[in-house]
């Protein structure tokens, strides 16, 4: 990067200096948020098949069919944890600081769903019989405790034009996943048996 355009020296440091840089703050923007989940925050989290789940120093995809989130009261929802990894990232940090933000996408819909709460792991054997996809019961739920659900304006999503298939990119732009993992973790030489390994767990360990 040029030392021209080095952002040292031109940083913001306090809130003053934040919000001098932007206009003033919507009636409806300011007002927007909720402490529950109203109709329209239920219908859109069943319609939803995805979410990105942000806790403490880590962001994580979580997807199922639509509806996957369980509603359980206007204050609570149960979002099960598939198989994955097994870095337990997100709930490390949970069982460190229970404070989670989500964000529920809807494909089609450009206005995505931000919810922020406390979250608690949950082995509750009714809660996971109750979350149970293609004949597997999950080994937990993260249980989070609503506490502001507000809708997220379009823009980002429009100026990204991630749900117009025209802008799909090739997946050939990259190399197969199992390739860059790979090269990620300095076994470049077994690219081939990581890539067919990392295929086979896709297929057989979804649930």
């Amino acid at each position: 990067m040029p030392d021209d355009v080095k952002p040292a020296g031109h940083t913001v440091a306090t809130v003053d200096d934040l919000e001098s840089l932007y206009g003033e703050l919507s009636f409806r923007a300011a007002n927007k948020t909720l402490t529950a989940l109203d109709k329209h925050c239920k219908d859109f989290i069943a319609l939803s098949p995805f979410l990105v789940m942000g806790t403490k120093g880590d962001v994580s995809p979580k997807g199922d069919p639509a509806g996957f989130v369980k509603v359980l009261d206007d204050n609570t929802i149960a979002i099960p944890d598939r198989k994955g990894n097994n870095r337990l990232d997100g709930y490390r940090n949970i069982l460190e600081d229970p404070t989670v933000a989500l964000i529920f996408l809807v494909p089609g819909v450009n206005e995505t769903l931000r919810v922020n709460g406390r979250g608690e792991i949950s082995t509750d054997p009714a809660l996971l019989a109750s979350l149970e996809e293609k004949g597997h019961v999950p080994a937990t739920a993260l249980v989070v405790h609503v506490e502001e659900a507000f809708l997220h304006c379009a823009k980002a999503l429009i100026r990204s034009e991630l749900w117009n298939a025209d802008a799909q990119v090739e997946r050939s732009a990259l190399p197969s996943a199992g390739r860059m993992l790979a090269d990620h973790i300095g076994q470049s030489e077994n690219g081939e048996r990581q890539d067919a390994e990392y295929q086979k767990g896709v297929r057989e360990t979804l649930y």
